[in-house]
Formats: C-alpha cells, sequence, structure tokens
C-alpha cells in the first residue's frame, strides 16, 4: 500500500509523521524500521501518528514509534511538531490543543512568535512509576555497571529518564555509556539515558542517549527531566535554558505539584508518498 506522509523536524530531533485520521496505518515493527532506516527508508528517530481522540476531552491521539520499531509512550519534539502539523493540516483551528498519549493527557498551544509550548504534565519521581528497581525514593541512586558505579537521577516524563550530571558534554563517552545504561536491569522498559553539564542556575547543556533510537540532536523529555533532576538538587532555577547539539528549548518547573513546561521550534521539512 502507498501512504502519504510529512517529514517534521524540532531542533534535528526528527519525525515522519502520518495522518492515521484521513488514511489507515496499520504497520508492523519491520514496517516502522524500514521507514526510519536512513538508508533504505525515510530517516528519522522517530515516528508520529496521528488519531481519533480516545481520552475524554482531548481534540487527537499521539502515537510514537521508536527508529526500532517499539512504541513509546512520550516525546516532547514530536508533540511539538504534532501541533504544527494538526495545524498547518486544518485538523484544528484552535491554538491550544489537548492531546492524548499512552502516558495521559498533554497539552499544545502554538505561540505567536511561532514556537510550540508543550505542558507536559507532572513529573514521576517515585521508582515503581518510572519505572525503576530502587527501594524507595531518592534524589540520586548508584547505578553499578562493569566497571564502575554512577550516580544517577531518575524521572519519568511519561517515559522513563536517567539524568547523569557530568563536568563536559562534549567530553562524555555518549556512545559508551549510553547502551550500559538504556539496557540497565534497574530499568525493566529500558530508560533514556542524559548527560547534563550545569553552565549557571539557568542554562545546561545536554546530550541524550534515547533508547531504541541512540544518540539525538535534541530530546524535549529529555531536557524536562534534566531540569527536574537540577531542580531536586538544587543545582538549578525556575525557568532554564537547555542546550541540545540540535539548538535551544526552555523548560519551567514549578517544583512538586506542577507541571513541567517546555517551549520550542517544530518546523516541516518535506512532504512524500512511501509504498509498503
Amino acid at each position: 500500500m502507498v501512504f502519504s506522509f510529512t517529514k517534521m523536524q524540532g531542533l534535528g530531533n526528527d519525525f515522519v509523521v502520518f495522518d492515521a485520521i484521513k488514511q489507515q496505518i496499520d504497520l508492523q515493527q519491520a514496517q516502522y524500521r524500514q521507514i526510519a532506516d536512513r538508508r533504505f527508508g525515510i530517516g528519522c528517530d522517530q515516528i508520529l501518528l496521528i488519531e481519533r481522540p480516545r481520552l475524554a476531552d482531548t481534540e487527537f491521539h499521539y502515537r510514537i514509534f521508536n527508529a526500532d520499531g517499539s512504541e513509546v509512550e512520550q516525546c516532547g519534539n514530536g508533540a511539538r511538531c504534532f501541533a504544527r502539523f494538526v495545524t498547518d493540516k486544518g485538523l484544528t483551528d484552535h491554538r491550544q490543543i489537548p492531546v492524548g498519549t499512552a502516558a495521559g493527557r498533554i497539552v499544545l498551544q502554538l505561540e505567536d512568535d511561532g514556537q510550540v509550548k508543550v505542558d507536559m504534565g507532572l513529573p514521576l519521581l517515585d521508582p515503581p512509576s518510572i519505572p525503576m528497581n530502587a527501594p524507595h525514593r531518592a534524589t540520586t541512586y548508584e547505578l553499578k555497571l562493569p566497571n564502575e558505579t554512577l550516580s544517577i537521577s531518575a524521572v519519568s516524563m511519561g517515559n522513563p529518564h536517567a539524568v547523569l550530571q557530568v563536568d563536559s558534554v562534549e567530553q562524555t563517552e555518549v556512545a559508551r555509556l549510553g547502551p550500559l545504561i538504556e539496557n540497565h536491569p534497574d530499568f525493566p522498559n529500558r530508560v533514556n539515558v542524559g548527560f547534563m553539564e550545569r553552565l549557571d542556575t539557568q542554562h545546561i547543556k545536554l546530550r541524550v542517549y534515547e533508547r531504541g533510537t541512540g544518540e539525538t540532536l535534541a530530546c524535549g523529555t529529555g531536557a524536562c527531566a534534566a531540569v527536574v533532576a537540577g531542580r531536586l538538587l538544587g543545582i538549578l532555577d525556575r525557568q532554564v535554558q537547555v542546550r541540545l547539539p540540535g539548538g535551544e528549548l526552555v523548560v519551567e518547573w514549578g517544583g512538586e505539584g506542577n507541571p513541567v513546561v517546555m517551549s520550542g521550534p517544530a518546523e516541516t521539512v518535506f512532504e512524500g508518498t512511501i509504498e509498503l
């Protein structure tokens, strides 16, 4: 069958977006892998599906598939692209768009300057909710690797994140440590891994190794998780500029009991069709 798609990106984190309202999308894991393949497919970090709403008080449902074909709960950069897509395609005329995900309800808002603001909801910090194998909640956890022990923070932004504070993101061995932490047995659903360098209380640098994809140029939920971790460690202010390899996001968190709010760009790259 032939399917129409839109290629989009947010800070270089790129997506293939399918309107699953106007066309029936029922693909297998191998087909998602083929779409994401940068040599034999379209090429992307993740595939996004726009579906009819499933949850009350939402306009759409949002599904996310990693480059390895696995389905995940949430994606912040993808959420911004989702908002731009449904607006540009005339699927909604609202500036504030409630959307259902596997992790629950989120709210997307288009700003006058073209940026997209996403209310990502409350961060989850209790180990069973992340999920993480730990006896009780803590600000940091010791993670034992074959030849070293790391101190990490753990946060769920609808998907699980481990955050490490590092002296330099440029000198950190992301390619080595990322897979070891992603697949650590303490994280039964695997985990996204953020490497955070604090510049001052309002600025951090961040690299993210995403589960099922590898290192990406940007990760919205990873940026949110890093700011939450930094706030809990007492080293960051309420609003933080997050510098990722693909560009900058602004993340705001007022502390426990408050949602995390992320702002950044989203752009359409091209449109096309693919036969699967």
